[in-house]
């Protein structure tokens, strides 16, 4: 049996009609930019998240950005990050002249670990980015008590969180601001690039707008030095299509992850964890093992194709640690960069699940 490790197929399959739906009205209107798909699209995002606001942009890179520039972070300034996550995340800080700190993570959740944060605030520091990884919500009340106390921004980078709920509470209303991808892999995915930001703060909405549009507020007035990053039209129409879908792609994913955690009794592999009170999305389904890359080789012999995320540390990269990296700088992401293994998970799994549940039990290492 042949299982990859995603496909789009059985979901685009399901919405073909709509989709191509969709494409025909946007190219019958002529109007490609800025206009009533992607005016709708925020609307019916932002209510999902029980978000005031939503702006559409470009990617979810961009969205992090965004949401730092209009708070003005810049030159002089820190942001706390994760140690474990994609770089988009170090990328966004940096860009804006900010120096990204990075914390490490809990070794059970893979998230932030709110304990470490607190030695790592200095009088330069204005943010706190809390990812949640894998679909998984961070622990935010601990983030939130401690930008409190310091008086920080708490910015969500939701990317692979689209629909969990922490404590009752959807993704991308916990913080002061959160910024999405809709990358085609997440769980609500474009047909290209695209992402947006949410948050309950107006000022920063406008602002936001503004800055993604040329830094104008209206036509040939400009407010700001901006960019150019929007939600264009066409994929605005197709994740209208598949937003009304999420919560049953997430639930099928959560059986999925279930079977997973019901079936997988190798104890050569670590399983993940899942915190109290939150329902993960499950964007990634990581286990741990000391033999990661035997146990990636024997997998892909039988066919089932897996992934890593992530093999090397933002602070291991070249871009941040240049030619020669510091390596047990941070050892428990470090840990979790050789041990993860992501195993197949995608709407419209069946048979391979079990498939995948066998071939893991019987695996021994060497």
């Amino acid at each position: 049996m042949r299982v990859p490790f995603v496909t789009f197929k059985p979901l685009e399959k399901e919405l073909d009609r709509e989709l191509r739906e969709a494409f025909e009205r946007v190219y019958e209107r002529s109007w490609y930019i800025s206009g009533e798909e992607g005016e709708q699209f925020e609307k019916e995002f932002a209510e999902y998240c029980n978000a005031d606001y939503c702006v559409g942009c470009g990617n979810g890179l961009d969205a992090l950005f965004l949401i730092l520039k209009a708070y003005g972070i810049g030159v002089g300034d820190e942001v706390i990050i994760p140690s474990n996550t994609f770089i988009a995340t170090a990328l966004a800080v940096s860009r804006t002249g900010a120096v990204p700190v990075m914390v490490e993570p809990d070794i059970r959740t893979y998230n932030i670990n709110p304990q470490l944060i607190e030695e790592k605030i200095t009088k330069r520091t204005k943010a706190i980015i809390a990812v949640h990884l894998y679909g998984q919500p961070a622990d935010m009340d601990a983030v939130l008590d401690i930008a409190e106390k310091y008086h920080l921004k708490v910015i969500e980078d939701a990317a692979q969180a689209h629909g969990a709920l922490y404590k009752g509470r959807r993704t991308g209303s916990l913080g002061d601001a959160a910024g999405f991808s809709f990358y085609p892999g997440k769980n609500l995915g474009a047909l290209g690039d695209a992402g947006c930001i949410t948050t309950n703060d107006s000022e920063l909405a406008g602002k936001v707008r503004a800055l993604a549009n040329y830094g104008s507020d209206r036509k040939y007035h400009h407010i700001y030095q901006g960019y150019n990053t929007r939600l264009d039209e066409m994929q605005a129409a197709f994740l209208r299509v598949k937003l009304p879908g999420l919560d049953k792609v997430n639930e099928s994913r959560r059986m999925i992850a279930d079977r997973y955690l019901q079936g997988i009794y190798n104890e050569r592999i670590v399983l993940p964890y899942i915190e109290a009170d939150v329902e993960p999305v499950w964007h990634i389904f990581a286990v741990r093992t000391r033999n990661r890359d035997e146990l990636a080789a024997y997998l892909g012999e039988k066919g089932i194709q897996t992934v890593i995320h992530y093999p090397t540390a933002i602070h291991c990269q070249q871009a941040y640690a240049g030619e020669k990296p510091e390596t047990g700088e941070l050892p428990v992401c470090e840990e979790l960069s050789s041990t993860e293994l992501s195993l197949p998970l995608y709407y419209g799994m069946g048979d391979e699940i079990e498939y995948v549940i066998d071939a893991l039990n019987t695996w021994k290492a060497v």
